[in-house]
């Protein structure tokens, strides 16, 4: 299991007790092996996708305990213990995390410059010795935010009319970069089904290969079962096709999902919750309300010297 970044506060301070310089790379892969973290748990990521769970929790083990003054940089991605950081380690505390911290002015300084005006110190300090670090904080922010737009994305999808759910899945199949453009898709689905469309589509906008597609705008607890995918299959064979896409608003029930064609037929599944997630992630039905930029400091521009 990966230790909070307050758990691995102390056993930091430890490993730069020798009073000599050490690489930031090299005290990460130490705690690494200390901790016993895995292979896998090392290349946990955070929901961003920008950085390891592990490498930035041991990243804002060192920002505070640097900002309370018991670390120092001498040089860039090197670190050094300070004479409080030793004095620390001479009390033996049992832990080192933010509230531990809050007796260095230097800390008190930096929390206080972080807190925005509207923020009470309470408030401050809860945020402080919370378990996660802010960019986990973050990501489970705008999880719960995205979590809260695909619900209410798929509530609307749920209700368009036949007409307009067909327009949607092409506009998405082509944002996604099938069918050429939204005139060729447009010509490509064929007759309107009951709940659904059926119809082809180009799997690239040369047309090389022909993708058929199944969607069935079914609400929720109205599963698509072995059944339908059976009869999709029997579909492709009859068109002489060999791949296809098959879109519920709903779900699949196991049987549905664990079902293999025999022959070559390949079929992508794709089902209510991820159907919105594609929308999200190519802006069809929603639209950019806020964007934060998060930055770091550029430390090959710092090293030109």
């Amino acid at each position: 299991m990966i230790p909070d970044y307050q758990s691995l506060m102390l056993p930091l301070l430890r490993l730069v007790s020798d009073r000599q310089e050490h690489k930031y790379r090299d005290l990460i892969e130490k705690l690494a092996t200390e901790f016993q973290i895995t292979d896998e748990e090392r290349k946990e990521l955070l929901a961003s996708g920008n950085q390891a769970i592990f490498d930035n929790r041991v990243g804002w083990a060192k920002t505070y305990l640097k900002k309370a003054g018991l670390l120092d940089s001498p040089k860039r991605a090197t670190f050094v213990i300070t004479q409080i950081g030793l004095d620390t380690l001479k009390k033996n505390p049992g832990r080192v995390d933010a509230k531990y911290l809050r007796q260095f002015p230097a800390f008190l300084e930096f929390q206080n410059a972080s807190r925005n005006d509207n923020e009470t110190e309470e408030e401050t300090t809860v945020i402080a010795v919370s378990e996660q670090t802010p960019e986990e904080n973050l990501d489970k922010a705008y999880q719960r935010i995205r979590k809260s737009l695909a619900s209410e994305l798929l509530q609307n999808v749920v209700d368009l009319s036949p007409t307009f759910f067909e327009r949607l899945v092409v506009e998405l199949l082509v944002k996604m970069g099938y069918g050429g453009s939204i005139k060729d898709a447009g010509k490509a689905i064929g007759k309107s089904g009951d709940e659904g469309i059926d119809g082809t589509i180009k799997e690239d906008k040369l047309g090389l290969d022909i993708i058929y597609i199944q969607a069935k705008r079914w609400r929720p607890g109205n599963v698509v079962g072995r059944p339908e995918l059976h009869k999709f299959v029997g579909a492709l064979a009859g068109q002489g096709a060999k791949k296809g896409i098959f879109i519920t608003t709903s779900n699949f029930t196991k049987e549905a999902l664990d079902y293999t064609p025999k022959n070559e037929t390949k079929i992508v599944r794709i089902d209510g919750e991820q159907l919105v997630q594609l929308m999200i992630d190519y802006n069809l039905g929603c639209t950019t309300h806020q964007t934060y930029e998060l930055k770091k400091i550029d430390s090959d521009y710092f090293g030109k010297e």
